[in-house]
């Protein structure tokens, strides 16, 4: 049910949320709340990691970041200075929602959850076609790894409006907003392009550039192997004469150190420019990239937003509820084995990695090359 206004909304605060991935799955639902109401003035509230994110944006008028240790009651009084007169709050923390109570915006709207619905003024229930993103135990993956499981949780996700991007979008169609799914949407300017370009010696290149992004943030299970990686990295180098940019966090340095090492020789061209690009720069070499071949996380989701396609290996994680872009968006390749216990979600293997050893070297490269083609 939506919220009726007597007049629409002059100033409008979303509390965004924490995480690269999750905040481009965002877009869609705050262009909706955009189209909805264009005269508004929309501010976002957002980590100060994720604040380049937003930059360019057209769903976005103001931005206003946070830092991680920042008090809840000095954020509630910076924010009042703001005159909100609506808070859509998009995490379902109890901490969110006590950020917007402090502000004393007079209409808080966001999931109903324990521990916050007091602080909200409208809760809104769970979406129907919600799925819950359930870890297994290791019991569970034993049985059915040997077969004596009934039933199979991956089976109830195995439809489109299972995504992600559909809670954000319930959550803004409370307030009247167009429900229908759209592409998740980044922007980045010529001018940082040719900026990121030269500052990293990409600006003279005549091959083609290719990204590669082996890092995960959440743990190793959603890692296709260094080996792998190596193994497809020297295929595509070989049978396309590309250029590599390998990506990641200060944390990759050494997983992109020695991928870097093992796919180099006289006629390579690598970039490894692991924790050493902003996020702005990060989006404008991902744009400028043919393909990403990379794990499930946070640059994924951003590459498919600027238009690059991705090639991702699936194992300890669903495509059908967190894969990049719109749902069923054929320029991407979500590639998954046939292992009966994935996904887990779980951060470690308690088995033999078998959803992830599953995917080969071969089909990873034939995806590649079918993308770039």
């Amino acid at each position: 049910m939506s919220v009726a206004f007597i007049k629409p909304p002059r100033r409008i605060l979303v509390r965004g949320v924490n995480w690269l991935g999750d905040a481009v799955m965002t877009t869609p639902a705050l262009l909706r709340l955009r189209e909805k109401f264009p005269d508004a003035h929309l501010a976002l509230f957002t980590p100060e990691k994720l604040r380049g994110l937003w930059l360019q944006h057209p769903a976005v008028d103001e931005i206003i970041p946070f830092a991680p240790d920042e008090n809840i009651f000095a954020i509630g009084k910076n924010l009042r200075a703001g005159k909100f007169d609506l808070a859509l709050v998009l995490p379902n923390s109890p901490r969110s929602a006590l950020e917007v109570f402090f502000a004393g915006i007079p209409r808080r709207i966001g999931y109903a959850r324990p521990w916050r619905n007091f602080f909200l003024t409208q809760t809104v229930p769970p979406r129907r076609d919600a799925v819950k993103m359930r870890k297994r135990s290791v019991a569970e993956i034993h049985r059915l790894v040997d077969g004596k499981a009934i039933g199979n949780w991956k089976l109830e996700i195995g439809n489109s409006s299972a995504h992600q991007i559909h809670e954000y979008l319930h959550l803004t169609a409370a307030l009247g907003t167009n429900p229908e799914p759209l592409a998740p949407q980044l922007f980045v300017a010529p001018e940082e392009i040719e900026a990121a370009k030269t500052k990293f010696g990409l600006g003279q290149l005549s091959r083609p550039v290719f990204g590669l992004n082996p890092g995960a943030e959440y743990g190793p299970a959603k890692r296709w192997p260094a080996e792998k990686f190596i193994a497809a990295a020297r295929e595509i180098q070989q049978r396309t004469n590309c250029a590599w940019i390998l990506f990641g966090g200060k944390s990759d340095a050494a997983i992109t150190g020695q991928i870097e090492s093992a796919i180099r020789n006289p006629q390579s061209t690598i970039f490894n420019l692991a924790g050493k690009t902003s996020l702005r720069e990060l989006m404008a070499l991902l744009k400028v990239c043919r393909v990403l071949l990379t794990n499930d996380t946070g640059p994924m989701h951003v590459a498919a937003a600027l238009g690059t396609p991705v090639v991702v290996p699936f194992g300890s994680t669903s495509p059908e509820l967190t894969g990049p872009g719109l749902p069923g968006d054929l320029q991407h390749r979500l590639l998954k084995s046939e292992a009966p216990c994935a996904p887990c979600f779980l951060r470690e293997c308690p088995i033999d990695f078998r959803c992830m050893n599953g995917i080969g070297v071969e089909l990873v490269v034939a995806a590649v090359l079918q993308v770039v083609r």
